[in-house]
Parts: structure tokens; sequence; C-alpha cells
């Protein structure tokens, strides 16, 4: 049995940046809060409530109660939000026991704190709760302009989790969420219990606020929390009516999971983009990275994901899960060549120890979903690629014949994250409002039993900055 190793560089610490401190100031009041010092919620360890005159990221990041950063290039410059949605916001942490340095527990709210979350209970309540479970390595508030300021203004209360684990010190550099826990897996195995810990809690606190238990209870997340949809709408029926799936990453046993393509474009990348290959050499490594789930057309995206994703995403969760693999060093050696000792680029996940497969089967996916549930997946993803993550988790629903609870939409041109879309002029589109599309044929299906059009793709013409047409 693998254990988690505890011995640290000191040089690490070095590298810390100093994290933003978050200043609540004393909130403006709205209407309809006159019970808002009866609201607990159970088993948190700290909250504090405010009345807030608009819980849209309008006001909330202006004052003190969101954090930007948090979504950076989750939207694409100029999507139009609804404003103006009075109500009440709980934030709070539930009790956690912090990794070692160099980790460095949250700091929003100036807590230092991990499995912090927001609650958002609008005035004009509609029934229902909205689980957002966050992508990638972000904290609670990440998805607050792509999802919340909509579900909040449509009248559903809402709530997110930071996963218990989100360290992270930049984007592209250096993220230590993985020495959270004792054994391999632990920490991903803790996203799935901080969802699960937020919904019962955020239910509860849904009553007390309204005097009645939510009438529906849906997920929608992206990336990760995509990946945290699926899995609860798999494993935790009762909680949940539904959820919408924004290009969720798959993790599998035996494959496709992120190891059994990452590495591929580790090492022929370079070889595709070195001045110094052949033309042959050149459209050998190309040929390999379309093996490897890339799609064709998305070659212009390439040299952004090398730099940005591929490095990092590999490095980071391959130590999460093989800590080993690397010896002492803590997620292996940036952008290294392949032949260079410990190097990720030369990653075999098939011929890993047992144990690094038991560590991935602890959080993979089953296909058997007992909720409705839609996929949205842009055709041009080059992290969470379609033939590496929806399409076969498509089948594995398939194989479970649950098909008949899934739509499965694949946006063409649409990418990762719609952040860089206006960088690349006309040759993408956008997912988010494809995304809250699928969320309103949810409702329809979950509420009217109106089933939702077959699975499809949806055709750039029909995507734009603020609309969506469904196939």
């Amino acid at each position: 049995m693998m254990v988690r190793r505890r011995s640290l560089s000191l040089l690490l610490l070095a590298a810390l940046l100093a994290t933003m401190l978050i200043s609540a100031p004393t909130p403006a009041t709205a209407t309809g809060c006159a019970n808002l010092d009866r609201l607990t919620v159970p088993g948190a360890e700290m909250q504090k409530a405010a009345c807030l005159p608009d819980l849209t990221t309008a006001y909330t990041v202006p004052n003190g109660f969101s954090v930007q950063a948090d979504w950076n290039l989750l939207n694409a410059a100029g999507t139009q939000n609804p404003t103006g949605v009075p109500g009440i916001q709980i934030d709070g942490y539930f009790p956690d026991t912090p990794p070692p340095a160099p980790y460095l527990p949250n700091d929003y709210n100036g807590w230092n704190h991990d499995a912090q979350f927001v609650i958002r209970l609008p005035d004009n309540w509609n029934g229902g709760l909205v689980i957002a479970p966050p992508p990638g390595n972000r904290r609670q508030y990440s998805s607050d302009f792509i999802i919340a300021d909509w579900v909040l203004a449509r009248g559903y209360a809402y709530a997110s989790t930071d996963k218990g684990n989100v360290n992270i010190i930049t984007p592209t550099t250096a993220s230590f969420f993985y020495l959270d826990g004792e054994e391999p897996g632990d920490a991903v195995a803790e996203w799935h219990e901080r969802v699960r810990e937020l919904t019962k809690a955020a239910r509860k606190v849904v009553r007390q606020r309204y005097g009645k238990p939510p009438t529906n209870v849906y997920l929608f997340g992206i990336s990760n929390g995509g990946y945290q949809v699926r899995y609860a709408i798999e494993r935790d029926p009762g909680l949940y009516d539904g959820g919408v799936d924004w290009e969720g990453t798959l993790f599998t046993r035996d494959g496709p999971n992120l190891f059994t393509y990452l590495p591929t474009t580790l090492r022929q990348y370079p070889i595709y983009a070195s001045a110094a290959s052949t033309p042959e050499q050149k459209e050998a490594a190309r040929q390999a990275l379309l093996a490897a789930g890339l799609a064709p057309g998305s070659e212009f995206l390439w040299p952004l994901h090398y730099q940005v994703y591929w490095d990092l995403t590999q490095r980071i969760y391959r130590e999460e899960f093989d800590p080993t693999y690397d010896g002492d060093l803590l997620a292996g050696v940036p952008f290294c060549a392949s032949g260079t000792p410990n190097c990720d680029a030369d990653y075999d996940y098939a011929s890993r120890p047992e144990e690094v497969k038991e560590a991935v089967e602890r959080v993979s996916l089953t296909g058997r979903i007992k909720r409705p549930l839609i996929t949205v997946q842009g055709s041009l993803d080059t992290l969470i690629t379609p033939a590496t993550n929806a399409d076969p988790y498509v089948a594995l629903i398939a194989e479970r014949h649950r098909s008949r609870l899934h739509r499965y939409y694949l946006v063409e041109s649409g990418q990762h994250v719609d952040g860089f879309v206006p960088a690349f002029g006309d040759a993408l589109r956008p997912l988010l409002p494809c995304a809250r599309a699928a969320f309103v044929a949810l409702e329809q299906w979950v509420e009217e039993g109106e089933g939702p059009p077959a699975s499809g793709t949806i055709q750039r013409a029909s995507v734009t900055l603020s609309s969506c047409a469904l196939p």
C-alpha cells in the first residue's frame, strides 16, 4: 500500500505568493431578511450572514462578497448577466484539518480555512435549489458569474463549496491540493464528500428561510465541476433531481482518463512544434496527437494548451493518484523532455502498479446515472476532449442501460473555457449559452415531463454570445 509522503522541500516556500484577504464591508439592507438571525447552517464551524440588495456579481464583487479572480477565463468577454436580485448570503466553513506546508488553506473571508461555502437565498424564491460544484482547483465563488447570477435571477437558491482542498498559488505554476489526505485519491474523494455535505446543509437552510424544503434540487457544474455532477447523479440520487454536466472530466480505472492521453500530448507536441523536426516527423507527431484524442482542426489551440493546461494538469493529478512515480519530487518536472528522469511525458498508466489503479477506481465514474443528466461539450475542447471524456461516458451510460436518462449535446467549435473565444476571432463558439439552454431543458424534463431534444450536434450558426438552440 502506498502512503502519502510528508517530506517537503523548504525551497518551495519561496514560491508562495501572498494571497488575497477579502474584507466584507457592512452590507446595505435588502428586503425579506426578517429571519436572518435564525438561519443556521447545520454542521458549519463558522458562518456569517448578510442581507444584500443584490446577490449577483454586479454587487457582490465590488462589495467584498465574491472574488472575480475565481472565475477568470470561464466566460467570454461581453457576456451579459442579470442583476438586482435581493436576498441573503451566508458564507462559512465546515470543520477541516489542513495539509502541511507548502499547502496554504483558502484565505477568502480572512479565514485561512478550507471547506468554505457560500449559500445565497433570493427574496423571490421559485422553490428550487442549485448546487454548483467548482471546476479545476477553483474555490466557492468560481461559478458566480457563469451560473449563480443566472439561476438566482430565475429564483433559485444557490450554493457552492471550495471542495475542501483547493490550494492554488498561480493557475499555471503550482497547486498543492494533492497533499491533502493520507492515501492516494483522498483529495479528490473529499470533493464529493464536501458537495454532499453542502447539499444536505443547504436543503435545511432553504427550509429554515422559506418554511418548506426545496421542490427540486439541481446540480450544475463545469469541467471538474461537471465530473462532480456526474458522480453525484450516480451515487446520491436521493439528494438531487437532475444535473447539467458541462464538459465533465472522466475518471475510469482502466481508462480512458487523464493519464491515458495527456502524456502523449506532452511527448508528441514538442516534436510537432519544433523547427528542427522534419515534415515527416511533424506529421507523425500530429497523427499521434489526433490518435490520443485531440480533434482534427484543433491544431491552432495546441500551443496554448501545452503551455497552460496539459503539463500542469498531468503532473498535479498524477501526483494525487501516483505519488511514487517521481520519487520525492512534488508533481514531477515541469515541461520536461521525454527521456528526462521522472518525466511525466513518459508516464505509462497501463504499466503502473495495481494500487494506482485502485486509487483511481475509488473516484471513478460508472455510467450508472439515476437522475436526468444533460452533457454539454465543445467539439474543439483540447483539454477535456470529447473523444476521451464525453464520448466514453456516453458509452458507459449505454452499457448500464441508462441512456433514457441522458442527453449529450456537442457544440461545434466549442472550447473548454469561453474566455479564449475572443482571442481566436470567429474560430470558436461559447458554451455558456448552450449550458444555460441545457439547464432550461432539464427543468422542463424534470418538472413537466417534457423530454429534451435528442442528443446531437449544435451547429455553429445556432450559437451566439447570448443564445443557443439545442439540436
